[in-house]
């Protein structure tokens, strides 16, 4: 790397302020390659890219350890960074977090993925030296509840926390060590918990995070009604709550009716829950605008509870239902009570057929995006979009063993605004029916 230099040995890069030069390469159109090749043009282009680089993502093997120092000298002004490791090789360790802990004194999101060689240690260093953090997501890492308790007792603005399979916390529900608000009792605003041996310890923190909005529990162990009735009584300001793969019954979904701000629920793959439960939340949560049952085809979920969403829940935009079997006693009544409804996703639903497509046809004047997946729908099911649903703008069928290439080309000829994908295919086996598949459909546009 040299000196800038230009014609004549006069260099007209000089003439552009250093500021100016940072803003270019905070260009979003600048790709990170670019952005790196544009760095080692000259020494001084190297040190302004590196003070006006603002995120970073590093490979944090042990490798690199040698060269931490000089790696974040030069990037000082990071406010996001982003350490993953593969969780067979050795990691950064404590020592580590704490020299990039100090030299990024200005963090507000961190990112730690397979760093095992992270304790207890190097979570209280990160938290004494970076007590601006906003975000904080951590997934298979060796410390535990008392690395997280650092956090949350000093970083008073953290926001945003996301903890996934931590190593260390596998003790016994009742010798374990709790996890609490700390002094982010105030601020967060957000937990994720997933894939965790022992995600109850998280009861004092999730309860005593008094501005919390969003909470969203994915395959941990144990019973987690007890916990959503205490979030029921003392925390009524949730508006988002995703459960997947839990232990909860209609007692806990019982407990949400409680929380009367609840704007979006997904209860996916609980098979305790019931009509019950999703009537208590209906009857509770009337502000709601996004459903999502995944009911693993266990029909403890169905025509009751929708039927109670339709004639509750007049607001609901976007309703997502795998592996329930609705008729149409509650899809007309969601067709006529629910004018917002945008979106709308059947995947294994046994019961959606043609019958059920056209009498919700002429009723959903507002729904602008359908997907059909795995249900028993024919050439005719698909035909009927072409004089139903006015505001339909995109429409997607797939696995549908009655559903033709012929039909598309119909459905296009005769509706050519729609914007329409139909994959002819087997039946969905139970096995294949993921929640994942379902609400993730062209994630972008659909």
């Amino acid at each position: 790397m040299s000196d800038c230099g230009g014609v004549g040995g006069y260099d007209y890069t000089d003439e552009i302020p250093d500021e100016c030069l940072a803003s270019i390469f905070q260009l979003p159109s600048l790709i990170s390659a670019d952005r790196k090749n544009c760095s080692l043009v000259c020494r001084r282009w190297y040190e302004v890219e590196g003070r006006s680089r603002h995120r970073l993502s590093l490979n944090a093997e042990a490798d690199v350890i040698p060269h931490l120092p000089s790696l974040f000298s030069r990037f000082d002004s990071l406010t996001k960074l982003s350490l993953r490791c593969d969780r067979k090789v050795s990691s950064v360790d404590d020592e580590s977090l704490d020299i990039i802990s100090k030299r990024c004194s200005k963090l507000t999101r961190l990112k730690l993925r397979g760093c095992q060689g992270i304790t207890d240690v190097g979570m209280a260093a990160l938290a004494k030296n970076c007590k601006g953090l906003k975000e904080l997501s951590v997934g298979s890492c060796m410390f535990g509840a008392s690395g997280l308790n650092s956090v949350l007792n000093n970083c008073s603005s953290l926001e945003d926390l996301s903890v996934k399979r931590l190593r260390s916390m596998k003790e016994q529900p009742g010798s374990a060590e709790l996890v609490g608000p700390g002094a982010a009792a105030a601020s967060l605003k957000c937990i994720s918990l997933v894939e965790l041996y022992n995600g109850q310890c998280f009861a004092p923190l999730i309860i005593g995070a008094k501005k919390l909005k969003t909470l969203r529990l994915y395959r941990c162990l144990g019973d987690w009604d007890r916990l959503l009735v205490s979030v029921g009584k003392h925390n009524n300001n949730l508006v988002d709550v995703h459960l997947e793969k839990i232990r909860v019954s209609d007692v806990g979904l019982g407990a949400l009716a409680n929380c009367t701000n609840l704007e979006v629920l997904h209860i996916v793959k609980t098979p305790e829950c019931s009509d019950i439960g999703v009537i208590s939340v209906a009857a509770g949560c009337k502000n709601l605008r996004k459903l999502h049952i995944d009911g693993w085809r266990t029909n403890r979920i169905g025509d009751d509870g929708l039927f109670a969403i339709a004639q509750l829940c007049p607001n609901i935009q976007e309703l997502v239902l795998v592996g329930v079997n609705p008729t149409p006693k509650s899809l007309v009544a969601i067709a006529t009570n629910c004018r917002s409804l945008g979106r709308l996703v059947f995947c294994g639903s046994d019961t959606v057929a043609d019958a059920e497509i056209a009498c919700m046809a002429d009723k959903c004047a507002s729904l602008r995006k359908l997907c059909i997946k795995g249900c028993p729908i024919s050439n005719n099911g698909v035909k009927a979009l072409a004089c139903g649903f006015p505001s339909l703008q995109k429409v997607k069928v797939t696995k549908c063993r009655g559903v033709s290439w012929d039909a598309a080309i119909w459905l296009q000829e005769n509706r050519s605004s729609l914007f329409i994908v139909v994959e002819p295919g087997q039946a969905v086996e139970d096995e294949a029916v993921e929640i994942v598949e379902a609400v993730q459909i062209d994630a972008d546009d659909f």
